[in-house]
């Protein structure tokens, strides 16, 4: 908190004169700063020797050296060749090379490294980037995945995690996190994000952009990169890399504001997106690029682009040539080009024509040479090589106990018919069945860095670590992901026929979603169904265990299994923590960040839609619904079971807002059941009337608690009327007075409401 306090006149005389005194015999007695003040002091004298050394350095640089401090290259052992897009011992030698990305462990950056201070001329740093997305050995659970622990704490502590452990293999940079909304399950990228609202992604984006610059300058922390800048998450159809069409107070008020919140956390990198927003290529955009992101948000870091995503300016018909493309792109304010060599190709000679200005190439390697200064690389080009560190960190027990922790956090508990789970650990026997049952290499999820197979351990590995000799775990595959054929399926309904309990564990292979993994059919791939369909015939309890990077429509599956257990992909501990929570250990605390449709035809279903002039979902009506299926996601957003059960009191608040704009919302949650158990208790608000159509509801809160059985505990929000407002189609922010509907609960739709009032 900064409080401003005005002193009276006498006393500002009186310290003036002291301050005289002091400055007179300042080599005999100098004053004893605050903390604060020696703080802003160093800083100040950094940024000072920083600005200086940038400049020094900058004027020493040819043109062409400064054009590679943009350029970014896939590492690789043969370095031969000049050829454009590829590098080379060449383009090193002429100090043509800014970064190298996709290349881990310390013995081979060195190599680089090494090489690039020999050979280029300045010997400038390279800064190694890699996709550290949930984790770099040691593997987390997907970013969709953790997002729906609902624990800020948990994110910033796996970032964190992520970041020490790449660093200490070498790693400078991170290309995360992907900060852009989904609300489309069709889009393989979902796995990649924190779900549907934009309330809970600018909190999930804050978390793990500090998370990963946890002690940036530091041997031991990465850059974050906020990605896909912007509005990646909206291709039309939910197809990757499509054009995106959305309403300028869409575009403002639910897929900017996380973007927002990482230059608030203090991230240091962007990433461009390949799409168009509106007909605009965000690779060649000004207005995203420098007048958004620059000037109107102050961003002093500098963007990359995605892969190849300069190039891909041609294909998108907005410039006729590859010249074209890189000058489009670094005139729009994109600092480094990833990989494709344009920019090494052709900016130089641009400049020299008048058609970039050596001013617009001088502040794009400013802005790089700061990063490298402020990770201390001129100090130590090494600084973040060292073996012994790498050999001592990576994959340690610490960092295993953490994924185990967030996998089982991550767990979303959809079903739980009679109270199956928690099974008893004194089963004799169970059937595990399906393809993900005993399987490594798909339980990591996609972007799974350096993540090695053998190093997971699988859900029948983890039940026997759990239970073990004193209960027979049989495992059947039963099918893969892609067979057209049921001759797996007797042997395994035999199982399930002989045994106490079957577990099936079912879902996608990780590339399954993903970078170009979208997909039109979100039904369980292959046979999965079927094979559920004939384990239910075997007439023993039955538990599904769903393994994705995306919702699914789920709706059979619902109705033929007993307990039903969404546990994402859950990364390098996936049986552990599998075992963890269905045999109680840990009481499940996961709730979805994202609407799970019984049909792709409901998509888009995010909950928080806009009102209609024709609400309702009955029968022979003209309302707004479809007329073979109800307008119902088969689980909300905000929805998760717990082994306990909890009461929710009446909303408590004044019926208006202070004079302050402030509103103090709270609401009793009982634990009901026999279990301690933690709850995510939910705040929303809908606008009742205003300028513009509102959604129905908006997530404006949330707060996870921990209470035991038979407790009570008060949950308590402070709402203020700024959060009550919206973007108009001029992207304006306003904030009307009017009546508000203030809902709190479990979910999106179980909530109980009060309407207050806010008067200017």
């Amino acid at each position: 908190m900064n409080l401003k306090l005005q002193l009276p006149r006498a006393t500002m005389l009186a310290m003036l004169f002291m301050g005289t005194a002091l400055v007179t015999n300042a080599q005999k007695a100098r004053p004893k700063l605050p903390k604060k003040a020696i703080a802003q002091q160093k800083i100040t004298q950094q940024a000072t020797a920083e600005d200086k050394f940038v400049a020094e350095l900058l004027s020493k640089m040819t043109l062409d050296e400064k054009v590679g401090q943009l350029s970014q290259y896939v590492g690789g052992s043969l370095l031969t060749g000049p050829k454009s897009g590829a590098l080379s011992d060449s383009l090193m030698a002429r100090g043509m090379v800014g970064s190298i990305l996709n290349v881990g462990g310390v013995a081979n950056l060195r190599q680089l490294q090494d090489k690039n201070m020999r050979l280029s001329r300045l010997k400038i740093p390279l800064l190694f980037a890699f996709d550290v997305i949930h984790g770099y050995k040691t593997i987390f659970p997907t970013p969709l995945a953790e997002s729906c622990s609902w624990d800020l704490d948990l994110m910033y502590r796996t970032a964190k995690a992520a970041a020490i452990e790449a660093s200490a293999s070498g790693i400078h940079w991170t290309f995360a996190p992907m900060v852009d909304l989904a609300r489309d399950p069709r889009w393989g990228r979902i796995v990649e994000g924190a779900g549907e609202d934009p309330f809970l992604g600018c909190k999930v984006a804050e978390a793990r952009v500090k998370g990963f610059q946890w002690n940036l300058g530091k041997p031991n922390s990465v850059l974050a990169c906020a990605k896909h800048f912007a509005a990646y998450g909206a291709p039309q159809a939910g197809r990757d890399y499509a054009s995106v069409d959305l309403a300028p107070s869409t575009l403002a008020e639910m897929y900017l504001p996380p973007y927002k919140a990482c230059i608030d956390a203090g991230v240091q990198t962007f990433m461009s997106a390949f799409n168009d927003v509106n007909g605009e290529p965000a690779s060649g955009s000004h207005w995203l690029l420098t007048q958004l992101l620059r000037d109107q948000w102050k961003f002093k870091g500098f963007v990359v682009s995605d892969w190849n995503a300069v190039v891909q300016l041609k294909t998108q018909g907005v410039t006729a040539d590859d010249k074209g493309a890189a000058i489009m792109a670094l005139n729009a304010g994109l600092d480094m080009d990833m990989v494709d060599g344009l920019y090494n190709e052709h900016i130089a000679e641009a400049v020299k024509k008048g058609l970039v200005s050596e001013a617009t190439v001088n502040a794009s390697v400013e802005r790089i040479l700061r990063q490298k200064y402020r990770l201390g690389l001129f100090d130590d080009a090494y600084a973040f090589l060292d073996e012994a560190r790498e050999q001592q960190t990576v994959k340690s027990a610490e960092l295993m106990a953490l994924a185990r922790e967030a996998a089982t956090k991550s767990m979303v508990l959809l079903k739980n018919k009679d109270a199956l789970l928690p099974l008893s650990k004194n089963i004799k026997r169970i059937a595990v069945v399906g393809p993900l049952a005993d399987n490594r290499a798909e339980v990591l999820g996609s972007w799974k860095a350096r993540g090695e197979d053998a190093d997971v351990i699988t859900v029948v590995q983890g039940l026997r670590n759990k239970l073990g000799t004193a209960t027979e775990v049989v495992y059947v595959r039963g099918c893969d992901f892609l067979d057209t054929k049921t001759n797996e399926f007797a042997q395994a309904r035999q199982a399930a026929a002989n045994a106490d309990v079957v577990i099936a564990v079912v879902g996608e292979k990780a590339l399954m979603s993903g970078e170009s993994r979208s997909r039109a059919f979100l039904s369980l791939p292959g046979l999965q169904q079927q094979l559920i369909d004939t384990l239910k015939t075997a007439g023993k309890p039955l538990v599904t265990v769903l393994m994705n990077g995306r919702p699914l429509t789920l709706g059979h599956v619902n109705e033929q299994t007993d307990a039903l257990l969404e546990a994402w992909f859950p990364g390098t501990q996936c049986g552990n923590a599998v075992a963890d929570v269905l045999f109680g250990d840990v009481n499940p605390s996961g709730k979805l960040t994202v609407s799970f449709p019984y049909a792709e035809g409901q998509i888009p279903n995010h909950y928080n839609y806009r009102r209609s002039g024709r609400p309702g979902d009955m029968e022979q009506t003209s309302t707004v619904r479809h007329i073979d299926l109800k307008n119902k996601n088969l689980f909300p957003f905000g929805y998760g079971l717990s082994y306990t059960s909890f009461a929710y009191g009446a909303v408590e608040c004044a019926s208006r807002f202070d004079a302050n704009g402030h509103l103090k919302v709270a609401v009793n949650v009982t634990n009901t059941g026999e279990r301690d158990g933690e709850e995510t208790v939910q705040l929303y608000v809908a606008d009742k009337v205003a300028s513009m159509v509102r959604p129905v509801k908006e997530l404006k809160g949330f707060k996870k608690v921990s209470i035991k059985r038979g407790e009570t505990q008060r949950v308590e929000f402070d709402l203020h009327v700024r959060d009550l407002g919206f973007y108009t189609n001029s992207m304006k922010y306003v904030v009307e007075p009017g009546e508000f509907e203030i809902m709190v609960g479990p979910n999106s739709e179980e909530l109980k409401t009060k309407t207050v009032v806010w008067e200017k």
